[in-house]
């Protein structure tokens, strides 16, 4: 076939959707790619260097997707799960975390409409006028992304839970988390 002569099919429509427990098992094996071992460093949002052990843990997700303040949305193309992130009302303003787009499809957009669907979903459906998340400080690149999107940096500092391996083997002494807060509408 000449090249020339090919039609260039845009890529199918991103569909959003709660997850339902069903979704569980894929839904960790998507974070745990995004975040940790070899896998994840096709994308640039991995945590291999300075996290060992898992992202998450089935029980972990399992109980975002039964508590009645939080969502996992889930986001598909062509029915194929290909990113997430999770939600949680909390008050007057909403917590954003577990955010995973599939390492190969990282770095062409993707994120930036899922975040704005995030932020549109908590400032549509809840009321929300702030989405807070923590970021490990140590990850440089990807607080430059949010501040990018319109977040800033608090100074507000979260210790990394060490010895807590549901949050994974920490590389590194020095891991901590710092608040970003974007208001809404």
């Amino acid at each position: 076939m000449d090249t020339a002569d090919a039609t260039v099919r845009p890529a199918a429509p991103l569909a959003f959707r709660p997850a339902t427990e069903a979704d569980v098992a894929e839904l960790v094996a998507l974070i745990e790619s995004a975040y940790r071992g070899d896998s994840s460093r096709a994308g640039w949002t991995t945590e291999a260097d300075i996290l060992g052990g898992q992202r998450t843990d089935p029980e972990g997700v399992a109980a975002v997707v039964r508590d009645e303040n939080s969502r996992m949305m889930i986001v598909e193309r062509a029915g194929e799960l290909i990113a997430c992130c999770q939600l949680e009302h909390r008050g007057d303003h909403a917590y954003f975390g577990m955010f995973a787009v599939r390492p190969t499809l990282q770095g062409g957009g993707l994120g930036k409409v899922i975040l704005a669907e995030a932020e549109r979903f908590a400032a549509a459906e809840w009321g929300a006028t702030e989405m807070h998340m923590t970021v490990i400080s140590a990850r440089e690149e990807l607080i430059a992304w949010y501040e990018r999107r319109g977040y800033a940096r608090t100074g507000r500092m979260i210790p990394f839970p060490y010895g807590d391996e549901r949050f994974g083997v920490p590389r590194r002494a020095d891991l901590e988390f710092e608040l970003l807060v974007k208001p809404l509408g």
